[in-house]
């Protein structure tokens, strides 16, 4: 796919990893469709900085554990743009959920926000997307290889994966389907740095990934082949060999 004037909805765009996309694919030329849920002036700021070099975008808010935004953020998109040809499912949530205080509430809102989301951003996106079209959805490595801690996201990211083989048998040949498992990457500003080191020290690359890990596989989904479907790609620094 060439990306020049192409139109990219990317969820969770305002911030980290979903930021270094938009601004990654925006250099290509693309029209990208910031989403953003409570971040409003990081979402700004992203835009602005995509802008002052001379790219498109918009920013739409939404609350993807609704179907309704879901359906909506794509209509805008569209509108904005007057198609949508790729959506990249990245938002998420990610925290501790030890198994014997783990409310009915974070359940669901892990599930909601981590599986639920992508389903209904996808369908709405299916409706609208011509021959060609892509989705990429951001999975994690911990699908096949759960902490104990953290069981509802790991449940979630395992779904992602069993989504991306469904929509990729369902959409083909019109549109195709993949996910990308990140590692260690893009730890959070506060990661303890015992936990860093333990991280290190498992991953068999000695190291933590960089966000043009992701950037780059991403881009290499969308440019580098139009010839793979429900595939998953493991970026990970080698954690599930380990």
């Amino acid at each position: 796919m060439d990306l020049k004037n192409k139109s990219i909805l990317i969820t969770g765009a305002s911030k980290r990893i979903g930021a270094e996309f938009a601004t990654a694919i925006a250099a290509k030329g693309a029209q990208v469709a910031i989403h953003y849920n409570h971040s409003l002036k990081e979402a700004k700021a992203v835009a602005r900085a995509i802008e002052k070099k001379g790219g498109i975008v918009c920013l739409t808010q939404g609350d993807l554990i609704k179907p309704s935004d879901c359906a909506r953020i794509v209509k805008e998109t569209v509108k904005a743009f007057g198609a949508l040809d790729v959506l990249i499912n990245n938002a998420a949530v990610f925290y501790k959920t030890p198994l014997l205080q783990t409310t009915e509430k974070e359940w669901d809102h892990t599930l909601g926000a981590n599986l639920k989301a992508l389903f209904f951003c996808a369908q709405a996106a299916a409706k609208v997307m011509c021959e060609g079209a892509k989705i990429i959805n951001i999975a994690d490595w911990s699908a096949v290889r759960p902490h104990k801690n953290y069981i509802p996201y790991c449940v979630s990211k395992a779904g992602v994966i069993a989504l991306t083989r469904g929509l990729a048998r369902t959409l083909a040949p019109k549109i195709t389907v993949n996910a990308i498992s990140p590692g260690p990457i893009l730890l959070p500003e506060d990661c303890d740095p015992l936990l860093e080191a333990t991280l290190i020290q498992q991953t068999p690359l000695k190291r933590i990934g960089a966000p043009n890990d992701l950037v780059n596989t991403v881009l290499f989904l969308l440019e580098g082949t139009d010839f793979m479907t429900g595939s998953t790609i493991t970026v990970d620094g080698g954690r599930l060999v380990a």
